[in-house]
């Protein structure tokens, strides 16, 4: 094999289409662009959802809804998540490892629902008024 015998492989290469080229090449007078109208001219397009000069439907429907950027950012975590963790001092980090939050989750609150019978150390995150109670009463802390 020499560097001035390789060639493609069969069939990965094609012709690239020629259009206006004559009536011969089937992409001739027109140049597959139809008769007339604003898309068969040259320099002739309109922007995204533009139609025609009608009220655009993205102008006709009303506004709805709202979506915080910030909505991955936070997390609620139950007492009886606490009580199903295997270790004492829980932190952000030891929740993301047990699956409980997310990855991206940054933030964490600890809400009264579900029971908590065993002590654990909170470090890092907030809790409920009624959680917080619920915590110490077992024995626990928040720092």
């Amino acid at each position: 094999m020499q560097l001035n015998t390789l060639k493609p492989a069969i069939g990965s290469k094609h012709a690239k289409r020629r259009v206006g080229r004559g009536i011969g090449s089937g992409l001739g007078k027109t140049a597959g662009r139809g008769h007339k109208g604003q898309k068969s001219r040259s320099g002739g397009f309109h922007k995204v959802g533009f139609e025609g000069g009608q009220m655009p439907m993205y102008r006709r429907l009303p506004k709805r809804g709202f979506t915080s950027l910030g909505q991955h950012l936070y997390a609620q975590v139950r007492l009886s998540d606490l009580q199903a963790l295997p270790v004492d001092d829980i932190d952000l980090q030891a929740l993301k490892q047990a699956g409980v939050v997310g990855q991206a989750v940054r933030y964490v609150k600890v809400i009264k629902s579900g029971e908590l019978s065993r002590k654990v150390a909170l470090k890092g995150l907030t809790a409920t008024v009624g959680a917080k109670a619920a915590i110490e009463a077992a024995g626990g802390s928040l720092v």
